[in-house]
């Protein structure tokens, strides 16, 4: 019994020691590793978030995730965020205060929001504030990070060699320097007529009709009796008497020919010595017979009537239509490439050769004059035709059209000054430009522009979301930027 005793006992002392044992090596444990509570949610190496905020509207604060009232998503606030922006340490960007983006006016020696309109303040740097002193007003500085959230794309400035096509709409005319119109110098009536019909060809001394005029057959006996007098005094004792004789036949044959009769008829006149009835017009020029008034046989005609229009067709003009904006780019000697849409494939060449002084009220456009060799009558008198003009600008800066931020008075491109920071440069410009190469960092299909001044080939330029960096220039430079900013 004794000895059952004395087991019991040295038993209950094993689990006592056991047991304080184990309730040490469990505090010291639990000393080591305390259990997280409902303040610190944090798993190790995860940053602490003090609460979740609007990125809209930074006063609405919520200490759970979610959505604000506006339909945002909750962002966090770190807890390590909060502390930079209150503690700059050794090594990192010194702080000078805070400031409203919306209204840089107003500032603050700590973060917050600001009163007006509840917008996150953001830290103004001593860097950004030594580095401005020496950028021209209105510079910014965006951080890669950002430049690529708001799509920033940059190119650079070329000089290229500029020839435009300027495309205009012709209609081929007359040349009014070779249309002839054809009179009578004496009246009498029409006996036959050979040009009888509009559009025929004649070239010069071609018979148009034949004439019986009363006035024409007294000059023609006039001619023939100072002939037969000189042939019969020709060995007069008296040479006045001779001379005389000669005189009155070269007066009678210079009748006859400023009566327009031909010197073949003339003389033809001389041989026979005998008076004809009827004597032949002949065509002074070549060309088409474009209107006839000649009709028939027997007509009265007399010097007041345009009997025959004829119109030399080897040259004609092209009248073309040149918008008023257009017309400094287009001078006299210039040279021009017609097509006609009927003739595909073959170019005709001409020369400018006039612009009219004057602009069309209602068109608005000034008419150029081309001249237009035509030795084969190809080019048709109202004809409708392609020009083209080939505008030299010699060698030139070109920059895309959406870099150019244009207020109307003022053109203005960002350059990148390195590190982040964009310059506003003003610059001028000179006319737009389609279908050149297209220049670096410009967009497919884009329109370009000559730039006269204010750029030098080689500097980068903003050519994509230079909007946004324009925003962000307003905002962090309301007093000191250039002009187009305000």
């Amino acid at each position: 019994m004794k000895t059952k005793i004395i087991s019991v006992l040295i038993l209950l002392i094993i689990v006592a020691s056991g047991a304080w044992f184990y309730r040490n090596s469990i505090a010291a444990w639990v000393h080591g590793n305390p259990a997280p509570t409902e303040t610190s949610t944090t798993a190790p190496g995860e940053r602490k978030i003090l609460y979740w905020y609007d990125s809209m509207n930074p006063a609405y604060k919520s200490d759970k995730p979610g959505k604000a009232p506006d339909g945002m998503d909750l962002v966090p606030k770190n807890a390590d965020e909060e502390s930079t922006a209150r503690n700059t340490t050794p090594g990192e960007r010194k702080i000078l205060y805070w400031y409203d983006p919306m209204h840089p006016a107003y500032k603050s020696d700590k973060p917050g929001t600001a009163p007006d309109c509840g917008m996150l303040l953001v830290p103004k740097y001593a860097d950004e504030e030594g580095a401005m002193k020496n950028m021209a007003p209105g510079t910014v500085q965006i951080t890669a990070d950002k430049q690529q959230l708001i799509g920033v794309r940059m190119g650079k400035v070329e000089r290229q060699r500029i020839e435009r096509m300027l495309r205009l709409v012709g209609r081929i005319g007359v040349d009014e320097t070779r249309v002839s119109h054809i009179h009578t110098k004496v009246s009498g009536y029409i006996e036959h007529v050979y040009a009888d019909f509009v559009g025929k060809e004649v070239k010069a001394g071609d018979p148009l009709f034949t004439i019986y005029s009363p006035d024409l057959v007294s000059t023609q006996q006039e001619f023939l009796i100072a002939v037969r007098a000189q042939k019969e005094l020709k060995d007069a004792p008296y040479k006045e008497v001779s001379s005389g004789a000669a005189s009155l036949v070269n007066a009678a044959r210079e009748r006859l020919r400023l009566w327009d009769v031909g010197e073949e008829e003339i003389a033809e006149l001389e041989k026979e010595g005998k008076v004809k009835r009827e004597l032949t017009m002949n065509s002074p020029v070549s060309g088409i017979v474009t209107e006839r008034a000649a009709y028939h046989h027997g007509r009265f005609v007399n010097p007041e009537m345009d009997l025959y229009t004829i119109t030399d067709l080897s040259s004609v003009w092209m009248l073309a239509e040149v918008f008023e904006f257009e017309v400094p780019y287009v001078h006299v000697g210039q040279e021009a490439k017609v097509r006609l849409s009927y003739m595909p494939g073959k170019t005709y060449t001409g020369t400018v050769s006039f612009i009219n002084p004057g602009v069309d009220p209602k068109t608005r456009t000034v008419r150029v004059r081309i001249d237009m060799p035509n030795p084969n009558l190809e080019l048709k008198p109202d004809m409708y035709a392609d020009v083209e003009l080939t505008i030299d600008y010699g060698s030139q800066i070109v920059v895309p059209q959406e870099a150019v931020l244009d207020s109307g008075t003022e053109q203005v491109v960002f350059v990148e000054r390195g590190n982040g920071y964009f310059e506003p440069r003003p610059i001028k410009t000179g006319p737009k430009m389609a279908g050149l190469p297209k220049a670096a960092g410009a967009a497919a299909g884009s329109e370009q522009v000559i730039v006269l001044s204010g750029l030098k080939p080689g500097e980068i330029i903003v050519t994509s979301g230079n909007f946004l960096i324009d925003s962000e220039s307003r905002l962090k430079n309301p007093a000191g930027g250039p002009k187009h900013l305000h």
